[in-house]
């Protein structure tokens, strides 16, 4: 054993020590240029890229440049328990209620408006809470209980039920239609303003590094769920209740009277409310300036707003048509067009005169069967045709526009403290080379400090799944796994698990004649257990926002929250494998603390397959076939003969047996995570076969199929060993070959 004091249970954490955050050159040079850069596209960066420390560091930009400033409320600073914190954020909620509700009860049109101007931020949907749980933070207290109501946020397992499928579809119901957040023109459509984009990228930023502003989390969580904008301004109930998210608040609370940086955690969280309670006050007052601008627009200025928005795509194929004493394809095709002048040219233009029947050419040219229809959409046509009836009137032409400003000073103040901020923990570190692998185990585990490993970390994850393939042909020879590659069908693919269910898993059980020692137990513990003191993170960033689009990602993410114990600590496989060290008297320190760096009770050897499976999670969007093939193997292994074998042996000893007991139960092959692991795959080809054809299936699957082989290569290593072993004989003594073991690492 070693003399570290270990890592006591329950996990007490309010923060993670603050340390720098390490970034390479070329990811300062990639994040100034996005912060430069229009706040559509910071807003874009923030959620389309979550594999690159570019965007890490663009985060840790936008925190300093939100959280940096030192200008919260002392009342609100002075607050000492969550019923304090509560009554201040209800009286700002009480505050903006009447604004909100004009808003809600406001014209149809307007309304449209202001709730596609509200939607970027709306469709944000608790995303702070995102990776929140990761191996770095688990099994902490209070980010289990964020992880169990991030968990009814996404809808128990069922994620019509969340929030943001609640959301969309309240939208839909009010006559406001939206993409998904994360296409590239969803900004564009929702005709978000620059302000809109500024203040969703911060709760964006916060979510990418959740583990470094922990406090923040806890503070933007309830300020945001007790504050409640968008259940008011949409006329909804409240996913989760205040009372809930308050209830998290005062555990939160009374942790940090316990911890040595409890003041400075609970400034942290007080400064995060304070902060969400300015940006939505800016919002509201933003939505209500835009309502004002947009009701005292004169007819004039809607069609002027209509031009705007369809001149960049009306082409040069009205080269025939003169206005003004121009041609219509050089008015629309000038990138500085005069609203006013145009407009003032469209009214007196022949198009716009009533004839015979008493309509005018431009209408009729927007009705079907003319040249122009399906151009405009309900509303537009119904403006056109007020405006044609104004003009048949006699009435006047009222072109003084008024710009759209609403939101700008505030934008260009959040933007100027953008360009400034440059927070003291981002320092420049070149990409690490010759780490050894408890060096590279920390550095993953911790990578919002080391964004700069990634590109070391991918490396090791393509590696890891180059080797694997050694067992397309030999995987048949495994005890059990079976990596031997096939073609793929569903019923090929639950005809190969079932098979290793029975050939492999069950038939081969019998109970232990001869139980080994108790040293010998603890050994064979030791070597599995770095592997369960990170269980569950090669999926923990399946449901993040902007990527959780598919089935197969609801389930995937319905597994991993099982894992964590949906909320419930006394469920959470980090807990119950540190309860199974404990019984045994090994008291190792937490993965993510440097005092893991020489913890003398895991062997070195035992690295590989964890750092496999770190790895593998850092790229949920470019390696998610191979998490779907690992995820399959890692969820059969907690099943049949080696489970029951463990059991008999630390029943023997008194030992704990419970983290073994919780897979054999919930790994179950008839409707657990293992048959939800097959699952998986199967919705996700069949996705791929609707939409890219049976050429398609087969590439994807060839992927999928790598990953389930790169678990089986760190369980099969005396396999791995004798194909090495025949591949060297085979060689010639002139050739190099290579001869490493692979370790057994679970």
């Amino acid at each position: 054993m070693n003399a570290h004091t270990g890592f006591p249970l329950p996990d007490l954490t309010t923060s993670l020590p603050r340390a720098p955050f390490r970034f390479s050159p070329k990811a300062f040079e990639e994040a100034a240029a996005v912060l430069d850069g229009e706040p559509t596209g910071l807003f874009q960066q923030l959620l389309g890229d979550q594999e690159s420390e570019t965007t890490l560091l663009v985060a840790r930009r936008v925190l300093e440049a939100f959280l940096g400033r030192d200008d919260a409320d002392p009342a609100l600073l002075a607050c000492t328990d969550a019923e304090a914190v509560a009554g201040y954020v209800l009286q700002a909620r009480a505050a903006l209620l009447p604004s909100l509700t004009a808003l809600r009860e406001t014209g149809e049109e307007t309304r449209d408006l202001v709730l596609r101007q509200r939607a970027p931020l709306s469709l944000l949907a608790g995303c702070w809470l995102d990776t929140v749980s990761q191996a770095a933070t688990q099994p902490s207290v209070i980010v289990n209980r964020l992880h169990g109501q991030y968990f009814r946020l996404r809808g128990e397992g069922t994620p019509q039920r969340g929030l943001l499928a609640r959301r969309r579809r309240t939208l839909d119901e009010l006559g406001v239609h939206l993409p998904r957040i994360e296409t590239v023109d969803f900004l564009h459509r929702a005709g978000a303003r620059p302000l809109t984009a500024l203040l969703a990228s911060f709760p964006l930023a916060l979510s990418r590094l959740p583990a470094s502003f922990l406090p923040e989390v806890v503070g933007v969580h309830y300020a945001m769920t007790a504050l409640g904008v968008d259940d008011l301004l949409l006329g909804t109930e409240a996913c989760l209740p205040e009372d809930a998210v308050r209830a998290v608040l005062a555990e939160y609370l009374a942790l940090t009277e316990q911890s040595a940086t409890g003041a400075a955690d609970r400034r942290r969280m007080l400064t995060a409310v304070g902060l969400v309670l300015r940006l939505e006050r800016e919002h509201t007052d933003m939505l209500t300036e835009l309502a004002a601008w947009h009701d005292s627009l004169s007819l004039d200025a809607r069609v002027a707003q209509i031009v705007a928005r369809h001149a960049p795509f009306a082409g040069k194929q009205h080269r025939s048509v003169r206005m003004g004493g121009r041609r219509l394809s050089e008015w629309l095709d000038d990138d500085q067009l005069d609203l006013a002048a145009f407009v003032e040219a469209f009214r007196q233009a022949r198009q716009m005169q009533p004839n015979r029947s008493g309509t005018c050419r431009f209408l009729q040219s927007i009705k079907f069967g003319g040249p122009m229809f399906g151009i405009f959409d309900e509303r537009e046509a119904a403006t056109f045709a007020a405006w044609a009836d104004s003009i048949a009137a006699g009435e006047p032409a009222d072109l003084d526009f008024r710009p759209n400003t609403a939101g700008d000073e505030p934008a260009a103040e959040w933007a100027g403290a953008l360009r400034r901020a440059e927070p003291a923990d981002a320092v420049p570190a070149d990409t690490p080379t010759g780490l050894n692998d408890r060096e590279l185990f920390h550095r993953i585990v911790n990578v919002e400090q080391f964004p700069h490993i990634l590109p070391v970390a991918r490396d090791r994850a393509e590696a890891g799944l180059a080797d694997a393939e050694l067992l397309f042909t030999h995987g048949a020879g495994g005890r059990l796994t079976n990596a031997e590659y096939f073609d793929y069908t569903p019923e090929a693919l639950m005809a190969r698990v079932e098979r290793i269910y029975w050939d492999k898993l069950v038939n081969p059980y019998r109970p232990l004649t001869e139980i080994p020692d108790r040293d010998e137990v603890i050994f064979g513990q030791s070597t599995y257990a770095l592997g369960s003191l990170i269980d569950g993170s090669w999926a923990h960033r399946i449901g993040n926002l902007g990527r959780d689009h598919r089935q197969s990602d609801h389930m995937l993410f319905a597994i991993y929250a099982d894992e964590m114990g949906r909320g419930d600590l006394a469920k959470n496989h980090i807990t119950l494998i540190h309860q199974v060290l404990a019984s045994m008297d090994i008291h190792l320190p937490h993965i993510r603390q440097e005092e893991f760096l020489d913890q003398g009770d895991l062997p070195d050897g035992l690295y590989g397959f964890s750092i496999h499976q770190v790895c593998l999670s850092l790229f949920p969007d470019t390696l998610y076939n191979e998490i779907l093939g690992y995820n399959l193997g890692i969820e059969m292994f907690g099943l049949g003969e080696m489970r029951l074998h463990e059991i008999q042996k630390l029943r023997r000893h008194n030992f704990d047996v419970a983290y073994e007991e919780a897979h054999l139960s919930i790994d179950n092959f008839s409707a657990g995570h293992a048959r939800q692991s097959a699952d998986i795959i199967v919705s996700y080809l069949d996705d791929v076969r609707r939409a890219s054809g049976e050429e398609a299936v087969q590439r994807e699957w060839r992927r999928i199929w790598r990953g389930y082989a790169s678990f089986a290569y760190f369980v099969e290593h005396q396999l791995v060993k004798q194909v090495r072993d025949q591949q060297v004989a085979a060689v010639p003594p002139a050739h190099d070959a290579r001869t490493d073991d692979a370790d057994l690492v679970i």
